[in-house]
């Protein structure tokens, strides 16, 4: 069996065996299979897709590259949650220690940025000090005293799926579906937790644009996740414009942190409690969504989900006087306003626009390897639906110079369409997928 041959036959659309799948995979964790030839495949499934049996043989495959936790052995039951990306997501930074606070263990190891979509691990690292590569036993002894743990993914954990999901980052095949599912779902059965709620985003700010293709990528991580013995949950969820105002990694975690304090963007803090919501029914916390949505807005309105976060990030060496006194995280030195030049109504934000005007900045990354600035990024001050005035404030922009702004204001301006009349707001959920 031959590596190239398996790229062949993927290319001329023909359904792989389990065997070749396993090979391949093996092969890519080893080494002996280069990043040139990892990275062909991954083309080749972009362009012509997976069945179901392959993307379940994929996942188990990649999860089965590394060691697996088996989180029973210190907590009774751990529930998870993954977003698929989008811009302005920094929900996992609320919802982890609402539902850590309300007693129920939150183990996950979350992501980096891929292409516009920014990553919880960017923003974390915002905090000086803070550790996002905790080893297998210092993961399971922390969701044991702390019951939270929010980290990168451990080396021993699906490599595969750590290698790939670098390589899709740079070679435009992030939004295959098959490997999007199966990226998600290895990393999640690897890594032991029993119960997860799935944030399946669609629009233009997410890699599944449309809600047919949200709704696709839904079902398959359910399947995946039922197939392996876990209780999985999506939720699909609007990703036309940005979700809360901020974009870019310190400032997303100073939204969260006034999030935690209870004064968030109100789209933001209503997603947040849907979401634990649902965690805390699925992790069998709460009989129902509103006894559950009863527990998370207390978590939050008594300070007690703030302290779970402040022990989260004491538990793993980050500087508490940063998230204490957030005027001292990562700032960008240039802060400007763009003003709207007319009046109207704005009928639609670009997202994705938004998001990659915010890597440009230098929040994100074009090459793996780039370094990212923690302080840059676009505060979005309105929604769509919203009645503007002409000189209202519609962005602020957090540079590292003037030399990009030109360009910076340009596109954002792109980004909004307007309306001479009255708009619907968008929704915050489009619907569930059990």
């Amino acid at each position: 069996m031959r590596a190239v041959d398996i790229i062949i036959k993927k290319r001329d659309k023909q359904v792989l065996t389990k065997e070749e799948i396993d090979f391949f995979i093996k092969g890519f964790t080893s080494g002996e299979i280069p990043d040139y030839q990892a990275s062909a495949f991954a083309m080749a499934v972009l362009l012509n897709g997976m069945t179901d049996q392959e993307t379940t043989d994929l996942t188990l495959a990649m999860a089965a590259s590394g060691e697996t936790l088996d989180l029973s052995a210190v907590v009774p039951i751990a529930v998870d949650k993954h977003s698929t990306g989008g811009v302005g997501d920094k929900t996992t930074l609320v919802v982890a220690p609402v539902v850590a606070a309300c007693g129920l263990a939150v183990g996950k190891m979350s992501g980096r940025g891929l292409g516009f979509s920014g990553g919880t691990l960017d923003k974390l690292e915002s905090i000086p000090g803070y550790r996002t590569n905790l080893s297998q036993e210092e993961f399971l002894h922390q969701l044991s005293e702390v019951g939270i743990v929010l980290t990168g993914q451990s080396g021993d954990l699906a490599p595969a799926d750590g290698k790939l999901y670098a390589l899709r980052d740079v070679t435009g095949t992030v939004p295959s579906i098959p490997l999007i599912a199966s990226s998600v779902m290895s990393k999640k059965i690897a890594a032991g937790a029993q119960a997860i709620v799935l944030d399946v985003k669609t629009g233009k700010g997410a890699f599944m644009e449309t809600l047919e293709d949200a709704q696709r990528l839904a079902h398959l991580m359910v399947s995946i996740g039922n197939l392996s013995g876990r209780r999985v949950v999506a939720l699909l969820s609007d990703m036309n414009q940005p979700l809360g105002e901020m974009v870019g990694n310190a400032l997303e975690l100073k939204e969260a942190i006034e999030t935690l304090h209870g004064k968030g963007p109100v789209d933001f803090t209503e997603h947040c409690l849907v979401v634990a919501s649902r965690m805390l029914v699925l992790g069998e916390k709460a009989p129902d969504l509103d006894t559950a949505r009863r527990m998370a807005e207390e978590a939050l309105a008594t300070g007690k989900a703030w302290e779970k976060f402040r022990l989260l990030v004491q538990a793993q060496g980050g500087d508490l006087v940063f998230i204490d006194e957030p005027q001292r995280l990562p700032s960008a030195p240039v802060i400007e306003e763009l003003k709207a030049e007319r009046a109207g109504w704005l009928q639609s934000i670009d997202a994705r626009e938004i998001g990659e005007t915010a890597v440009g900045m230098g929040a994100g990354r074009a090459h793996k390897s780039d370094p990212i600035d923690y302080g840059v990024g676009i505060r979005v001050h309105r929604k769509v639906g919203d009645a503007v005035q002409a000189g209202d404030v519609l962005f602020t922009l957090y540079a590292r110079d003037t030399d990009s702004l030109p360009t910076v204001r340009e596109r954002l301006m792109k980004a909004l369409t307007w309306s001479d009349s009255a708009c619907q707001a968008l929704p915050l959920f489009y619907g569930i997928i059990e």
